[in-house]
């Protein structure tokens, strides 16, 4: 049985027989970027377009999103995270786009600029570890964003674009990056909950 820790939620075990879906990731804990973040999405509601907004608690940059993977193989993963060698960093967000296009927009993210390159690198140091231990390979390659909010339809698009266009420059901050995390995602109707099963800290 694996417990894990998380941030204000009690301690839970998992079943051996239970899979985790899992990915390994940056946590953004500075209060004014979150504040930032909760402010753009503020914005982005008041078009009137149906989105699902991330929860300020939820925000992240993921590295590597594992999927479903098997108790017996989180410290496996630990083990190839504690090898991968970074300093702490810091990371500024700006800029607000979507994906995959303005054409037809799934997911509105905020931007990397400084950190992107150390990004870049811890997932290039991830990648061949993971596979050696029998993770999938990641074909989609690595994009470093946040994501901040999805969108569920297409109602009002032309007002959620006109204010994509007014923010898209907006500075949220900077972040230091040292506590890279393999988190567990529980999936629930009001939102997914993530966990920290293991983090490695610089």
């Amino acid at each position: 049985m694996i417990k894990y820790k998380t941030r204000n939620r009690p301690v839970r075990k998992v079943s051996p027989l239970e899979g985790i879906r899992s990915f390994i990731a940056f946590d953004i804990e500075e209060p004014q970027v979150i504040r930032n973040i909760s402010n753009v999405q503020s914005m982005l509601a008041e078009t009137g377009a149906r989105l699902k907004l991330v929860k300020p608690e939820n925000i992240h940059i993921t590295v590597r999103f594992l999927g479903n993977i098997p108790p017996s193989q989180v410290d496996e993963i630990y083990n190839e995270m504690k090898n991968v060698d970074f300093s702490p960093f810091q990371i500024e967000i700006k800029g607000v786009g979507v994906f995959p296009s303005v054409r037809r927009i799934n997911v509105v993210w905020a931007g990397i600029r400084k950190g992107a390159d150390e990004l870049q690198r811890i997932f290039d140091q991830l990648e061949p570890r993971l596979q050696k231990i029998g993770v999938k390979k990641e074909t989609r390659g690595f994009s470093p964003h946040l994501t901040i909010a999805r969108v569920r339809t297409s109602h009002r698009k032309a007002e959620l674009i006109r204010c994509l266009k007014e923010i898209e420059d907006y500075e949220f901050g900077i972040v230091e990056a040292k506590c890279l995390r393999l988190k567990r995602s529980i999936l629930k109707p009001q939102g997914p909950i993530y966990l920290t099963l293991r983090e490695k800290c610089v």
